[in-house]
């Protein structure tokens, strides 16, 4: 079983992931529109949230530097963004995530996030990694679509050896040739032998990236099914992109799941997922050789 990582300082609730915890959702627009759209969706998504009894950690970025096309929205900024942040926490009483993709904005998005985010593109570079590890915080590490999940270890090490050991590893799919990403559900477990939980990031995952000249392409027909396989196979949290309008979202408009849709696909994950620590106990743990 993971160690728990538990997320939220202040007055925010503590939201416990990993070491056979209830799921979790990671979850939110893909990047900051603006103040009140921002406020909005964590309205929206706190209602789903509560009906189901899932504990969450509202996601959504201030800056997105990982753009395909020069003309896309990158975001709000970090000044910006990070106030709005600071507003949900307050609001709401939640705890809230964004990415960072400079070092030099590791401690301004420690400062407010109860969590803080590595890049997937960004996963093996050192000077992100000390810098998240140097917030403090709980880190939520993705893997590289371009890396294996036994190598994950290696990025671990590196923020382990700065002071963090509060670690939550993601699988956001691989790349299958070009303009395309595919899942494999063994990264799962073997990110899990690091002994830290692992979430599953299914917005992501049916992206094709930048297969439509300049934007990324998605897939989110297939959003149920990898969410329900990804839930059996054994994760702590589901991180998704949520939007209530998803052509006219800012970043990722073929890929974020519409708000509609969220407690069907996330109801589903949280019975899966309670039905597995159920088999574990009956039949004990997966120890097959």
């Amino acid at each position: 079983m993971t160690k728990v990582v538990e997320i939220g300082y202040g007055d925010v609730k503590r939201v416990k992931i990993g070491g056979g915890n209830k799921l979790a959702l990671i979850g939110g627009p893909c990047a900051i529109e603006n103040r009140d759209h921002a406020l909005m969706m964590a309205d929206k998504i706190k209602k789903i949230c509560d009906e189901l009894s899932v504990d969450w950690v509202y996601k959504s970025c201030f800056d997105k530097d990982c753009r395909s096309s020069v003309d896309s929205f990158h975001g709000v900024g970090i000044d910006e963004g990070l106030e709005i942040l600071a507003e949900v926490r307050r609001e709401f009483g939640i705890p809230v995530t964004s990415d960072f993709s400079d070092p030099a904005w590791a401690a301004a998005t420690g400062e407010v996030c109860d969590l803080v985010q590595v890049p997937a593109y960004l996963c093996r570079q050192t000077s992100i990694l000390r810098a998240a590890a140097k917030t403090g915080r709980p880190i939520h590490l993705k893997k590289g679509q371009f890396m294996s999940p036994w190598n994950m270890k290696n990025s671990v090490k590196k923020i382990e050896a700065n002071g963090g050991n509060q670690i939550i590893l993601t699988d956001r799919g691989t790349f299958f040739g070009y303009n395309m990403l595919v899942n494999d559900y063994r990264c799962l477990p073997i990110m899990a032998q690091t002994g830290y939980p692992v979430c599953y990031d299914v917005t992501h995952s049916i992206q094709m990236p930048t297969s439509m000249g300049e934007i990324s392409g998605g897939q989110r027909e297939f959003i149920p099914y990898l969410t329900r396989a990804a839930a059996a196979c054994g994760v702590d949290a589901i991180f998704a992109e949520i939007h209530d309008n998803p052509p006219q979202a800012k970043s990722d408009p073929n890929t974020v799941l519409r708000i509609e849709h969220l407690k069907h696909v996330l109801g589903q994950a949280r019975d899966i997922h309670n039905f597995r620590m159920e088999l574990n106990q009956k039949y004990g743990p997966d120890n097959v050789y």
